[in-house]
């Protein structure tokens, strides 16, 4: 069944509002893939806090050409079946969430990535970038590193006052 003229206004602005705060987008083939799996994967973003989007190419690009930032970017990669995987708050998470995927779904394949500020990525970068650690992980590894100083101090404090009392306390009932 075709699209109407009117639908594919409304998925053009649709995709572009999703492109306009987009933080990273990523794309890849997903043929092959049943109506299960991909609602699995709809579910696993979702969680992860990642938009995922199945539009017509054309009229992604038409969204695209649309944005002034991904106005001059090279869509020639944009062809076949493909998915797309949009995150406004971490860069690293449409990368992940797919590629997470793809370790028990072979059918997924990356194709590339355009980044927040309109550079297009390889799949090789795309992949590169899924083993990065997450924007809150990175958050608390720096945390824990501030902290950990202050734990020691606390620890070695605690630890000699512990002995301290223990001695009194023998004392006390010697």
């Amino acid at each position: 069944m075709a699209i109407t003229r009117d639908k594919k206004h409304v998925l053009v602005a649709e995709m572009g509002g999703v492109l306009k705060d987009a933080k990273m987008t990523v794309f890849a083939h997903y043929q092959g893939m049943s109506v299960a799996d991909v609602q699995e994967l709809r579910r696993g973003a979702r969680e992860a806090g990642v938009i995922i989007k199945v539009v017509k190419n054309r009229l992604v690009r038409v969204a695209l050409s649309q944005n002034a930032v991904y106005k001059d970017v090279d869509t020639s990669n944009l062809t076949g079946q493909l998915l797309y995987a949009v995150s406004s708050e971490d860069e690293v998470a449409p990368a992940q969430v797919l590629n997470d995927f793809a370790k028990k779904h072979d059918t997924l394949q990356f194709v590339g990535a355009f980044s927040g500020d309109g550079a297009n990525l390889s799949a090789d970068e795309v992949k590169a970038m899924a083993g990065l650690p997450s924007k809150n992980q990175l958050i608390a590894e720096v945390v824990s590193q501030l902290l950990s100083p202050v734990h020691d101090i606390t620890n070695a404090l605690s630890g000699n006052l512990h002995a301290l009392l223990d001695g009194v306390e023998a004392k006390a009932t010697s």
